[in-house]
């Protein structure tokens, strides 16, 4: 080609953009920010396969029951609370859980005795605790700078009620690994006395329960009850006494530090303030403020009023990890096997056509996809070796799908007018169009469940068939298009 169709194709939208999304890949895998020093992985975030690292997957001990009962519930939940020393929540109107490891055969006695009947049992947790166990996980890791952790629910077939969470942290040896499940954080709670001085009240250990994100009536306000032991309770009267914050509560902040880090501060409300005069207050309630920041911010200090303690007790049922040296060598041995696939495809096309210039355009818009597939996948989605199984997988189904674009166009061998061309053009990219909806369709479900060893396989093989259908393929369109008028 001359120098005035390589100007007019780059002119061309399609092939600016496929241009202008690779050099962008590149500086997000090179440049933002800047770890030249990597080499050439740079800033892609490998997985446990690769990295090496550490896995444990724990089963939670508790369990979900449906019941059916003509007497108030809260007899029957006080009962169970007593009988079974463990916390007992109210999920809707017909299931309980129950957070602790118990069999059906010791609980229809006291279920019995409090005048109800067990209908289903399921071992796991309710939706809404496993997710809250997935959030505690996560704001331990984040804390930690692991953001290369997968924290993944596993739920039974046949039940709908998660049973297991399993942790991966790359880069992360098991001893520590299980440190950052089991570790509590050091929770603080101050009292501002003058200025930005605080003073010590008590510590988490005077915490004897937490509630769950709630609004209040009047204000709408959300907020979290939390209750403190008897000593806690005259700790805390005592500190707000001494330092005049009940006779002036607008101007003594109550502060809450999680690992010597603020979490929470904001002024003991006037009627605190009148009850503490009085005796000391067992039950306290922080607000966070209204709507979804409200909310997001109660579940976050819900958090740290446990100072990291899962809510219900779990136990490790497997764990494993990989060697450092062993997931170098997988990450050399996907190297070798991408290069081997991009060179296989090159052999194969060349002897079909036999004709470079339609060859090296092939391997270069293949070459392009996987540079723009990685750039996304830097933010998004670590690499494992599922994933790079995606990505050889994009690289097959890319060739195909140039290969029938191609072939259409070349019909009979004869290079077509420009308007047959468009018209062979469009039938050859409503076919890969049908077959790219189809593979969308069927990685679909796998890319939303929570199965760690599937999902990255399926997002990658999305992602490559989208940017393949909007990107690559118009642009590799234009590009034959001037080749094949030469």
């Amino acid at each position: 080609m001359n120098s005035e169709t390589i100007i007019n194709l780059l002119k061309d939208w399609r092939v600016a953009l496929l241009i202008v999304l690779v050099a962008g890949s590149l500086i997000g895998i090179y440049l933002t920010p800047p770890n030249l020093q990597k080499g050439l992985e740079g800033n892609i975030q490998f997985g446990l396969d690769l990295e090496g690292g550490s896995w444990l997957q724990m089963e939670f001990q508790s369990v979900v029951v449906s019941y059916s009962t003509d007497k108030p519930v809260g007899d029957l939940i006080e009962n169970l609370q007593k009988s079974l020393e463990a916390d007992v929540v109210q999920i809707d109107a017909d299931h309980l859980e129950i957070r602790k490891s118990v069999s059906r055969a010791d609980l229809e006695p006291i279920f019995a005795a409090s005048g109800a009947k067990i209908i289903t049992y399921h071992e796991g947790v309710s939706s809404f605790t496993a997710d809250e166990v997935k959030r505690i996980l996560n704001e331990k890791v984040n804390a930690l700078g692991m953001q290369d952790a997968k924290i993944n629910l596993l739920t039974p077939t046949g039940s709908e009620y998660p049973q297991y969470v399993r942790i991966e942290l790359a880069g992360v040896d098991m001893a520590t690994a299980q440190e950052i499940v089991g570790k509590q954080g050091m929770f603080e709670i101050r009292i501002q006395t003058t200025g930005n001085q605080t003073e010590h009240v008590l510590f988490g250990d005077q915490i004897t329960s937490v509630g769950v994100p709630q609004r209040s009536p009047g204000t709408q306000e959300w907020g979290v009850g939390f209750t403190l032991s008897d000593t806690g309770a005259q700790a805390f009267r005592e500190a707000a006494l001494k330092y005049g914050a009940v006779d002036n509560p607008r101007d003594h902040h109550l502060v809450m530090l999680l690992d010597n880090e603020t979490v929470y501060s904001a002024p003991l409300s006037g009627d605190l303030a009148g009850e503490l005069r009085s005796g000391p207050v067992r039950s306290l309630s922080a607000t966070t403020g209204t709507g979804d920041g409200g909310l997001e911010d109660a579940m976050t200090l819900e958090i740290h009023l446990r100072a990291g303690a899962l809510p219900v007790k779990v136990n490790v049922v497997g764990s494993g990890s990989v060697p450092a040296a062993l997931g170098e060598h997988f990450k050399t041995m996907v190297v070798l096997a991408g290069l081997l696939a991009l060179l296989t495809v090159g052999v194969v096309v060349y002897y079909r056509y036999r004709e470079a210039s339609i060859v090296l355009p092939m391997l270069a818009i293949n070459l392009s996809e996987i540079i723009i597939l990685l750039g996304i996948a830097r933010f998004i989605q670590q690499l494992d070796l599922a994933s790079i199984a995606g990505l050889i997988a994009v690289v097959g189904t890319g060739i195909d799908q140039l290969v029938i674009i191609t072939d259409e166009v070349l019909h009979e061998g004869r290079v077509p007018s420009p308007n047959l061309y468009m018209k062979r053009y469009g039938r050859a990219f409503g076919i890969i169009a049908v077959a790219a909806a189809t593979v969308t369709i069927a990685m679909l479900p796998l890319a939303l469940m929570d199965l760690s060893t599937l999902r990255g396989f399926a997002i990658i093989t999305i992602l490559g068939v989208l940017i393949g259908i909007l990107v690559t393929r118009p642009a590799y369109g234009k590009i034959i298009m001037a080749i094949l008028s030469k």
